[in-house]
């Protein structure tokens, strides 16, 4: 064997062994993101006393992986995957933490700085992705990435589903309901930490750089000045954010208001549960077919299906009564459904056209933009319900998702099948 094909063979080895970690730690740190999502709001609720701030914690979680995203890709930047995804998920597991003394205190603002630092779980959850496509071929880059997001459902089912269990274990410890599926959370981070930390060896940034013969430490200018230079010289590139954060910004805005939906209409905290699990399924359950799409067809083609996958869910949860339906179960899951495809398609051309030089810096700006639309989104989403209804809400997200059909258009107009992996060399 050659110098080159048993450098090549080293390389295939630690980008399999990189992928099976993630999928293990994302299985296990997926309980610890998704558990809490069933009970955020009604926690948020009942600490502030008031429906119209339900939306708050959620909204503070995502605003907090807002500022994750961006600083996590400067440590990634420097130090590689590896210390960046530690990192996150350990100040998350303190956020959870910080989340049951604030529903045992009974204080809001200590329940938004757990929310807050819950967000850094979640942005390294998003950056976990990218990692699995440094050392992918260019030809398997969608399928690399969405076996990493497919990995969150064994985690993210169970989660919700232990919102009933965990508040029979917070009435054993003494501590309201509310936050028993927080406690079980900081343990999910913490062990999907120690999985990362022990076995994401060698770095597949900085093996990535290195078979490139690139430099390990960033080029000169800021990480943001290195983003955006590559955003405006790549307008594909720059299409893939818009669909990527407008995908992420409808799927939030709905989720985080359904449970105050159904429990309107006397849905009990295990039915809710139920729905957000099938809409769980349906964001990851499935993404390694949609990253085999998009590596077949093409990411524009993703990113429209997407798009009406997500306005049909949007036509079901909006015509849905109070309570558990079969609607709401059917719109939940399609919301999660659509989002896969869009997510998975856009997030592949990221990962396709970001320069090696400045790749976490384009993705982390592309996760900030992401997680902060998201944010904007969510913020209006309570006072969108409180004001006009859930039927409204539903519209409104329906006004976000044409910034996915626009993504996919633009892109597909000004690619054609350029982007496609065959074609795209990182």
């Amino acid at each position: 064997m050659t110098t080159q094909a048993r450098t090549a063979h080293d390389v295939a080895a630690v980008h399999r062994r990189t992928v099976v970690t993630l999928v293990v730690a994302q299985s296990i740190g997926a309980i610890g993101i998704t558990i809490g999502v069933a009970t955020a709001s009604l926690l948020a609720r009942d600490v502030s006393g008031s429906e119209s701030q339900a939306g708050l914690a959620q909204t503070t979680q995502v605003l907090g992986a807002a500022v994750a995203a961006y600083w996590l890709a400067r440590v990634m930047s420097r130090r590689g995957r590896r210390v960046g995804q530690v990192i996150g998920l350990l100040l998350g597991a303190a956020g959870a933490a910080l989340a049951v003394v604030a529903g045992v205190i009974g204080s809001m603002a200590l329940l938004l700085v757990g929310a807050g630092l819950l967000g850094f779980t979640s942005a390294a959850n998003a950056a976990a992705r990218y990692a699995a496509t440094d050392l992918a071929p260019a030809g398997s880059r969608a399928r690399s990435l969405s076996l990493v997001v497919w990995a969150t459902t064994v985690g993210a089912v169970v989660g919700p589903n232990l919102s009933g269990p965990s508040g029979a274990l917070a009435a054993w410890w003494g501590i309201p309901e509310l936050t028993g599926p927080f406690a079980i959370a900081a343990i999910g981070m913490l062990l999907a930490a120690v999985v990362i930390a022990v076995f994401m060896r060698p770095d597949p940034l900085l093996l990535a750089r290195a078979s490139a013969g690139a430099d390990e430490t960033p080029p000169p200018g800021t990480s943001w000045g290195r983003a955006v230079a590559a955003l405006r010289a790549s307008p594909p590139l720059a299409a893939a954010v818009l669909g990527l954060a407008s995908a992420h910004a409808v799927m939030v805005s709905v989720m985080i208001m359904t449970p105050l939906h159904m429990e309107h209409g006397g849905a009990e905290l295990r039915v809710i549960g139920f729905v957000i699990s099938g809409h769980v399924l349906g964001m990851f359950a499935f993404s390694p077919v949609m990253g085999w799409l998009a590596d077949r067809w093409g990411r524009p083609a993703m990113l429209l299906t997407g798009a009406g996958i997500q306005l049909l869910a949007l036509l079901l949860a909006g015509v849905s009564p109070e309570g558990s339906s079969w609607q709401i179960f059917g719109g939940l899951f399609l919301l999660g459904l659509g989002w896969s495809a869009a997510t998975v398609a856009a997030s592949a051309t990221v990962a396709d056209l970001a320069p090696l030089a400045s790749r976490t810096d384009v993705q982390g700006v592309a996760d900030m933009v992401m997680w902060l639309t998201a944010a904007g989104g969510g913020a209006l989403s309570g006072l969108i319900v409180a004001g006009w209804g859930y039927p409204a809400l539903n519209g409104f997200a329906a006004v976000l998702c044409g910034g996915v059909v626009l993504a996919g258009v633009v892109t597909a107009a000004a690619t054609g099948d350029q982007d496609t992996p065959d074609k795209v060399e990182a």
